[in-house]
């Protein structure tokens, strides 16, 4: 089966973001790329992107990765009116899901407090304080 591993954009900050991150997660990254690391002659890079994140991956329980980059200053800036998309996370507990909603969330926006829901689950929705948007969901069996 194919899987999905969202890939989120930052303005120069990912690598702050990402090592939030991970101090929630664990786990190591897999790959940190600069745009640096591809300057050349044919493909220069601005002094203002040179240590940017080109690429970052980090390995998210058993079969997922959360990858991420900044963008170049030159293609402007991505707000949070770009990013509508929401990564959802569906814990193993209730404790779980708490720690998870209650460290993401922290400096951010929460959208609905993490609840029990009318259609069953444990569940709630914020933006961090990157302006990412998560969901936070834990189904008993």
């Amino acid at each position: 089966m194919a899987l999905i591993n969202p890939y989120i954009h930052f303005n120069g900050n990912a690598e702050e973001a990402f090592t939030f991150y991970k101090s929630i997660f664990g786990g190591e990254f897999t790959k940190i790329m600069r745009y640096k690391d591809l300057s050349s002659a044919e493909y220069p890079i601005a002094e203002n992107d040179a240590n940017r994140l080109m690429h970052v991956a980090l390995p998210i329980g058993k079969s997922s990765m959360l990858t991420g980059s900044d963008v170049l200053g030159i293609m402007g800036e991505v707000t949070e009116n770009d990013n509508r998309n929401t990564i959802s996370i569906s814990a193993e507990s209730r404790e779980e899901a708490d720690k998870l909603f209650n460290r993401l969330s922290e400096g951010g926006k929460i959208e609905m407090p993490i609840a029990d829901g009318p259609f069953g689950a444990y569940f709630g929705m914020f933006a961090d304080k990157y302006g990412i948007q998560w969901m936070v969901n834990f189904t008993a069996n």
